[in-house]
């Protein structure tokens, strides 16, 4: 089985990177024949601007850019798609925002067009989040910012694509305190991911 995971953190030495780092040794140690690819979409220098051509592809009067294309290919590859991220805003970064805005495209993860009912595409491809927030639980539970990140991102992005959330965890700083403690529960993320997939097939 085969997982891409996906960060958007600019700095080599955040705690994105750690939890990414523990997440795929997981997902390695639950079975050797496990493979992991790392999608540093910030590293790599990812546009996340939503342009003139990306209009062009949802009207489907154009193909999609190349650089949306080699995504798409690289999640075709994938049997898990893992999003690690801090939360900015409460929300995810705008780099991923913007790499799944021109990356989950019309035609490709799901089919719209005017007077017809969308069609999900995605069903295949099973996601697992992990956002990373400096806050307490009880300030996102008050304002009812836990509520919104699930409506915005789990059933307005991944479920509008057909897209099924295995797994949907939030990481809080005045929890877990230790970097350490991140770390651990980010390895058992990790083992998690391909285990979760079997669980829920049966």
């Amino acid at each position: 089985m085969h997982a891409l995971i996906v960060l958007a953190h600019p700095l080599a030495s955040s705690l994105s990177h750690s939890i990414v780092t523990q997440i795929a040794e997981g997902i390695i140690q639950s079975n050797p024949d496990n493979s992991v690819e790392i999608a540093d979409i910030t590293k790599e220098g990812f546009d996340p601007r939503f342009s003139i051509a990306d209009i062009a592809a949802f009207h489907k009067e154009a193909p999609p850019p190349a650089d949306v294309i080699a995504e798409q290919a690289r999640i075709d590859r994938a049997d898990a798609l893992v999003l690690v991220f801090p939360v900015y805003w409460w929300s995810m970064p705008a780099v991923l925002k913007g790499w799944i805005d021109r990356v989950f495209s019309n035609g490709w993860a799901y089919d719209e067009a005017p007077d017809t009912k969308p069609v999900k595409k995605l069903g295949r491809l099973p996601v697992h989040l992990v956002a990373i927030g400096a806050a307490h639980r009880e300030t996102y539970l008050r304002h009812s910012f836990a509520e919104a990140m699930k409506t915005q991102i789990e059933h307005g992005i991944f479920d509008y694509c057909g897209a099924p959330i295995l797994s949907s965890d939030l990481l809080l700083l005045p929890e877990l305190q230790e970097p350490n403690a991140y770390q651990n529960v980010a390895h058992v993320i990790g083992r998690k991911v391909f285990t979760t997939q079997r669980a829920e097939a049966v």
